[in-house]
């Protein structure tokens, strides 16, 4: 995980309880959550179908052979 050990992380998560203190951490768990649902979301959403306009260029092409 992108080369950080357990120490590392253990480092981190005691810079992040003292920068935000304990009650502001379920908070902050809860946004980063929501902002990753989200993103997975968005990601595995089938993008819309780009509507072709192949069938109102025939017609046109009908239109002009007549």
């Amino acid at each position: 995980m992108f080369g950080l050990g357990m120490p590392e992380l253990l480092i981190i998560l005691v810079i992040i309880l003292i920068i935000f203190g304990a009650g502001k951490l379920p908070e902050i768990g809860r946004g980063l959550g929501r902002g990753i649902k989200n993103f997975k979301h968005a990601t595995s959403e089938k993008p819309e179908e780009i509507p072709s306009d192949t069938d109102d260029n025939e017609k046109e092409i009908e239109r002009l052979d007549d």
